[in-house]
């Protein structure tokens, strides 16, 4: 019930400007899914869901979780346009990038929610990513040389 819940949940907000859980429950109850407030909260919680101002000036809930393909598409992007290199030592994955960049490619990794990734330090040209151990790191290199 749950999954069905939430896929209908992610229906609705993709086809429709909902921009309150009172809306959202409403549009659920339409398509003969009855559910609590509580409920719907965890829901909103699980699946990521953010407001976002619409084209109308109000407000609506949106998806912010990523697929896979997004994540690959995210990485290719930030490292096509500012990182020169990158390497591993030990569990620190470093990324050398232009000048001024650095800050912009620990935001993006930060936010891409990556495995096993624990924090991010910018300077001016590097990023340090501190990862859980040396195999996240190695996994990480493994998947961008596999990018690119």
């Amino acid at each position: 019930m749950k999954n069905t819940r939430q896929s209908v949940i992610l229906e609705i907000i993709a086809s429709e400007d909902i921009e309150t859980q009172t809306q959202l429950m409403l549009a659920l109850e339409k398509r003969g899914i009855r559910t609590t407030q509580a409920t719907l909260s965890r829901d909103i919680r699980d699946l990521h869901l953010t407001k976002e101002i619409s084209k109308q000036g109000g407000y609506r809930y949106v998806s912010t979780r990523h697929s896979e393909e997004d994540h690959t598409i995210r990485l290719q992007k930030i490292f096509k346009e500012c990182v020169i290199s990158y390497d591993i030592a030990q569990n620190l994955f470093v990324i050398r990038t232009l000048p001024g960049l650095a800050s912009a490619a620990c935001s993006a990794m930060d936010a891409m929610e990556v495995d096993g990734l624990v924090g991010t330090l910018a300077g001016d040209d590097t990023a340090f990513l501190a990862m859980r151990d040396n195999a996240a790191a190695l996994a990480l290199f493994d998947e961008i040389t596999n990018l690119f």
